[in-house]
């Protein structure tokens, strides 16, 4: 291990079709130091870059060996290609100090998000988030996309489920905006401690729990699910029976090319889009 004024940091890179990018960053940030970042290419077509930042010490060669096997398991799901995991030593010098300022204070909608450590203030409804997905380069698409629906559709004294929470951001989004019931729910036991987190750093209440759309009961008058396209038509009938009478379903994550499969399906179980957002190559869908 580095001795006193050595190396000790590891960054470690994934080269990501834009399809994997939010499931890449959730194998990364779960040991990143503050989270991950995501370097998006100027030219079109080109891969995404998700990075993320460990101390160099005991532990690193387990974290790294863990990110190699989660990233090797992610492709046999068969979302766009991603590349190896890269491994460099970089120089601990204003560290630190330059990660922090990579994760600037944002406004998307109605919303106002910063990191814990800043103290800007504004106007809007402010969402308390250290970094996790794309944070620094304001946001994925598809979480800026779902936040927007979060802040435009009426949720005070309504009931709202979050499929696949990740941090929670969208889930203590809503209960920001006045939802009586707010349910996060994720497969992965890291998304629901961060989700758990973030509820508690913005003083909101969260049902989080394990699982995803067919393990909760009962319906709701907002359902966001922010996952993959081929995630979403597996689940389809699930999400169409937690949409409560005149409720909305708010979807993304959705690459261009597979968005019509992905109406299709939801239309097969009874439920019509009414809204269709497109940012660069992601789609978002309103249905009810």
């Amino acid at each position: 291990m580095p001795s006193a004024g050595e190396t000790r940091w590891l960054e470690i890179a994934v080269e990501s079709h834009p399809e994997a990018v939010e499931a890449v960053s959730e194998i990364l940030d779960r040991v990143g130091y503050n989270g991950i970042a995501v370097d998006v290419p100027l030219d079109e077509g080109r891969p995404h870059l998700v990075k993320a930042y460990l101390a160099y010490d005991r532990s690193a060669p387990f974290k790294v060996r863990r990110v190699k096997e989660a990233v090797g398991r992610l492709r046999a799901f068969g979302l766009g290609p991603v590349g190896d995991v890269a491994v460099r030593r970089i120089a601990d010098e204003d560290w630190l100090v330059s990660w922090k300022s990579q994760f600037t204070p944002i406004r998307i909608g109605p919303f106002f998000l910063r990191p814990s450590w800043s103290d800007a203030r504004d106007e809007g409804i402010e969402l308390v988030l250290d970094p996790g997905m794309a944070f620094g380069t304001g946001l994925h698409p598809t979480t800026r996309q779902c936040l927007e629906a979060v802040g435009e559709i009426e949720l005070a004294g309504r009931t709202v489920l979050d499929v696949g929470t990740g941090s929670g951001i969208l889930a203590v989004a809503a209960a920001k905006r006045g939802a009586s019931r707010v349910v996060a729910v994720d497969t992965d036991p890291v998304a629901l401690r961060a989700a758990t987190e973030n509820a508690q750093r913005n003083s909101v209440q969260l049902e989080v729990s394990e699982g995803s759309a067919g393990a909760v009961p009962g319906a709701f008058d907002a359902v966001l699910a922010n996952l993959v396209a081929d995630v979403l038509v597996a689940i389809a009938p699930d999400l169409r029976a937690r949409v409560g009478a005149g409720g909305t379903l708010v979807c993304a994550g959705i690459v261009e090319e597979k968005a019509e499969r992905v109406a299709a399906a939801l239309a097969d179980v009874g439920l019509r889009v009414v809204d269709r957002d497109q940012r660069e190559d992601w789609v978002r869908l309103t249905l009810r």
